[in-house]
């Protein structure tokens, strides 16, 4: 299972009762798809930067959870519908990201590596095909003057 988190904006002029009816759609959305929520944070009510159907205003939380890569297509796909959320976006847990980039780039390194020795060994044997195929060029362009100032 993969760390998340769920940003969701909820509209602003819903009653506690309502916003917490819309919450725990979306709790149950993550549970649904086998999702387990970690933690969660309510930041309250908050203005837009913008305005989101004629409202200025929406409520801010954000919901730490496990899940599976696949379960979060679903989640995003049903959250969409969920009257009054006005804007969501799940991310990826950044701490796993960092743990995974530094493994990828241990892993690219020794390949990166392994890539920049077999050029080394090859370039000995190109040069002196470059060379020859560099001086034919300025070999026809002499040619092709002394023709024409003639």
């Amino acid at each position: 299972m993969n760390k998340y988190e769920l940003a969701v904006a909820v509209n602003g002029q819903l009653e506690s009762d309502a916003k917490n009816a819309v919450l725990e759609k979306v709790r149950g959305l993550i549970t649904r798809f086998g999702g387990t929520i970690t933690s969660e944070d309510d930041w309250g009510k908050r203005r837009f930067a913008y305005e989101v159907h004629k409202v200025k205003e929406g409520y801010y939380v954000f919901i730490k959870f496990q899940a599976e890569p696949e379960a979060i297509a679903e989640i995003e796909h049903r959250i969409r519908i969920v009257e009054n959320v006005y804007r969501y976006l799940i991310v990826s847990d950044e701490k796993e990201l960092s743990v995974k980039h530094e493994e990828e780039k241990s892993e690219s390194s020794e390949t990166s590596y392994d890539a920049s020795r077999k050029a080394e060994t090859a370039a000995p044997e190109a040069e002196p095909e470059a060379a020859a195929s560099a001086a034919e060029p300025e070999a026809a362009s002499e040619e092709a003057a002394e023709t024409t100032a003639e």
